[in-house]
């Protein structure tokens, strides 16, 4: 076997360490025959390299799917599985409220804070008398007071920072959700 297919397979094997040494030397049998397979076939070593993928995700696989199998207790199974829970509980009691009440908040205030705006401006432009519209706007505490029309302007840019914010923190709590969906599969809680 080529040099590149040998490195390959002692880095599975690094991976491996936690796999008992039987399972471990079938695991690296199964993979270095599809390589002799894959090489007898005329495909050369970086296609089956390539093929493979990368040797870490190619171990994580193998070392899920083998505590997935194990039916008889384990202590190391036990603790991976605690460990898990002990995080995703944790993590999951401030990031999924916090993200969850972030998102939408924002999102809503991203919009309304254009158009409360716009009703001020409106109101100031064609002297409408709307009651309690001097309410709306940006306050700094009575140091300094803006044009309706330059409260409309900054409202604007806030609002576009609040519903992007808003939208990012959607992202991340949908992609937080599926991490952990994920990895709690390949643990087959």
């Amino acid at each position: 076997m080529e040099k590149l297919l040998n490195e390959y397979l002692e880095k599975m094997e690094k991976y491996l360490r936690p796999v008992a040494v039987s399972e471990r030397v079938d695991i690296i049998k199964e993979i270095k025959s599809e390589m002799q397979e894959l090489q007898s076939n005329g495909i050369p070593a970086e296609q089956i390299i390539e093929r493979l993928g990368n040797p870490k995700d190619l171990a994580k696989a193998y070392l899920g799917n083998l505590l997935s199998k194990e039916n008889k207790f384990s202590w190391n199974r036990f603790l991976v599985i605690c460990a898990f829970c002990s995080l995703v509980g944790f993590s999951g009691m401030i990031v999924i409220p916090c993200l969850a009440i972030i998102a939408p908040t924002f999102i809503f205030f991203g919009i309304i804070c254009p158009i409360l705006a716009a009703v001020k401006m409106f109101n100031y432009i064609f002297t409408l008398g709307i009651p309690y519209v001097e309410n709306i706007g940006i306050f700094l505490g009575g140091i300094v007071t803006f044009n309706p029309i330059i409260e409309f302007i900054i409202s604007l840019v806030i609002g576009a920072l609040l519903y992007w914010s808003g939208r990012g923190a959607w992202k991340l709590l949908t992609l937080y959700c599926k991490k952990i969906s994920k990895a709690a599969s390949s643990l087959s809680i």
